[in-house]
């Protein structure tokens, strides 16, 4: 089981990355959902041991990480957002020099290892192809078969499927629910098909707290009922967004198609009820997070009045 307790980070400036962070994770997939900024690529590194925090403490399986980093690094897979390859090295070669890195042992020999390796991430065909040319569904697949070397008990993967094509997704995909069936695997992304695909549960960072810890059925229950949906012209979009809480606008034959969050009464004239979705649920979630915390720094700033 990972643990995370009350973590604070607070970088130069000052700036807080992260606002006492709480979450108990067990084995399988879990979701860090939230936009970019709110602080998930800070708490994936401080669990992974390469950043330390201002306060508080991470355990895995009882034993306190932040003080024995050792602990989780023995017992870790790790594919950060931003993983460097040298282009000029073939899959083979790249992946034999990152498990030297690594210390990975091989009881039969690093080839073996590492044909074991890329079949495991369905790469054996470009083995001998130099990763300079490698499309960002294979660079992302060569990162996780680093990662899975050695069996770690935990596997970080952050951002994983940013740039990546439809069927690369859904390849990567694939590979990322395998290995979450005997272990834990921390997700961090912003994009919510990752989570609505892949995660049993997950949690909602926005600004450097954690909003909600959900299931994403429960997430969009929810909301169930209150979605609409409506056509806009571009000068009634702002008294629309004053009066009633815009989800999402988007583009749609030259309109601007508009979702709502409407609780109580009858919805504003052309608005039709939808089935919500997750994508609705999240954005509601942040939409109404950031208008609360809105309110409350404009009451601290203007010394608690109302």
């Amino acid at each position: 089981m990972l643990q995370i307790r009350e973590l604070i980070k607070v970088y130069p400036g000052p700036v807080a990355a992260l606002r006492g962070i709480d979450l108990e994770i067990e084995n399988g997939m879990f979701g860090l959902l939230g936009p970019n900024g709110a602080g998930k690529s800070t708490l994936m590194q401080i669990v992974a041991g390469v950043l330390e925090p201002t306060s508080g403490e991470v355990f895995l399986d009882g034993v306190e990480t932040t003080a024995k980093p050792e602990h989780v690094r023995e017992r870790l897979g790790y594919l950060p957002q931003d993983f460097g390859f040298y282009p000029q090295l073939t899959a083979r070669a790249m992946l034999t020099h990152l498990l030297r890195l690594k210390g990975v042992s091989a009881p039969g020999s690093t080839k073996k290892l590492c044909d074991e390796l890329l079949e495991r991430v369905n790469l054996s065909y470009a083995a001998n192809q130099n990763v300079g040319g490698f499309s960002g569904g294979m660079r992302q697949r060569l990162g996780i078969a680093q990662a899975v070397a050695g069996d770690p008990q935990i596997l970080i993967v952050d951002e994983p499927t940013a740039g990546l094509d439809p069927e690369e997704r859904l390849r990567f995909y694939r590979i990322l629910a395998e290995l979450a069936e005997n272990r834990i695997v921390l997700l961090s992304t912003h994009i919510v098909e990752d989570v609505s695909v892949l995660c049993p549960q997950f949690a909602i960072i926005h600004r450097g707290r954690l909003i909600t810890r959900t299931t994403p059925k429960a997430a969009r229950q929810t909301i169930a009922g209150s979605i609409f949906q409506g056509d806009v012209e571009p000068a009634a979009l702002d008294d629309l967004q004053r009066s009633t809480t815009v989800i999402q606008t988007l583009l749609y034959e030259g309109r601007n198609r508009v979702r709502i969050l409407h609780h109580n009464g009858a919805p504003p004239k052309g608005f039709e009820p939808v089935e919500a979705s997750l994508e609705d649920a999240y954005l509601a979630t942040v939409r109404l997070e950031g208008a609360v915390r809105s309110r409350m720094d404009s009451t601290d700033s203007n010394g608690g009045a109302s």
